[in-house]
């Protein structure tokens, strides 16, 4: 019994063009030819064809089923690193579910780092920014101080003003921000002692992480609101001394 390419992909319950590309990655020889030019497939090849579906359904890329080998020479060190990575996938699937559940649950923006869902709606667009950026130089554990910090300390009046802050906004408005929040960033960084040198809970090394902090917080923050920072850092330090870190984003005001 001999099928052509439409049939042994028919029965095979796949498609002609894959089966042409098995032929053209190597997985599947090629038939002999009938006297009129045609493909004629056999019972080798149709085997073939469900062993390779067979390994497509357990999630087995392309490009590791050849060097699996036959399905009679049980490669069983391949399964077990296949299932290994599948067991990977299920748990990133179901974090991605219960993020995205956050998500709806809050209908926070797509944009925010994994858990920030639930505080989403206390962030300015900011805010929300910077702890994008956050996400890129810090580790976990510094993610999850900084997503405690926005669920410690509701936004007040004073960050609303400071948010609104004009970048001509006269001396007298800068310096009564800036003996507001100073007292709020000491406490902050007596909570999280790592607020005072955040190099520590880096994923980036120091260099990348003080050039992104400080190109950062000039981009989003007009020079009355660095001004404000640069006061309560020197009424905090006693210095004019400006520390990289996450001072300026709402969490370290």
């Amino acid at each position: 019994m001999a099928w052509s390419t439409r049939q042994i992909a028919d029965l095979a319950g796949t498609t002609v063009n894959t089966v042409r590309h098995y032929h053209e990655a190597g997985l599947l020889e090629q038939p002999e030819r009938r006297s009129n030019g045609y493909k004629q497939y056999g019972v080798p090849h149709l085997v073939r064809l469900l062993q390779i579906r067979r390994l497509r359904e357990l999630g087995v890329p392309l490009a590791q089923i050849e060097s699996m080998g036959r399905a009679d020479e049980n490669p069983v060190e391949a399964f077990r690193v296949l299932d290994a990575e599948l067991e990977a996938t299920i748990e990133r699937l179901q974090r991605a579910r219960a993020e995205l559940a956050l998500i709806m649950r809050h209908r926070a923006p797509i944009d925010l780092p994994a858990g920030f869902s639930s505080v989403a709606e206390t962030l300015s667009e900011r805010d929300r920014s910077l702890v994008m950026i956050y996400s890129q130089v810090y580790d976990e554990s510094a993610m999850d101080d900084i997503r405690r910090l926005v669920e410690e300390h509701p936004r007040t009046e004073a960050d609303e003003e400071f948010d609104a802050l004009p970048p001509d906004a006269d001396t007298a408005t800068r310096v009564r921000l800036a003996e507001y929040f100073a007292p709020v960033i000491k406490q902050k960084q007596a909570d999280y002692p790592w607020l005072n040198n955040p190099a520590t809970r880096a994923s980036k090394d120091a260099a990348t992480l003080e050039h992104t902090m400080v190109e950062s917080l000039r981009e989003l923050y007009n020079p009355a609101q660095l001004d404000v920072l640069s006061r309560a850092n020197q009424i905090i330090y006693g210095t004019t001394d400006e520390r990289p870190g996450a001072d300026g984003e709402r969490t370290d005001r």
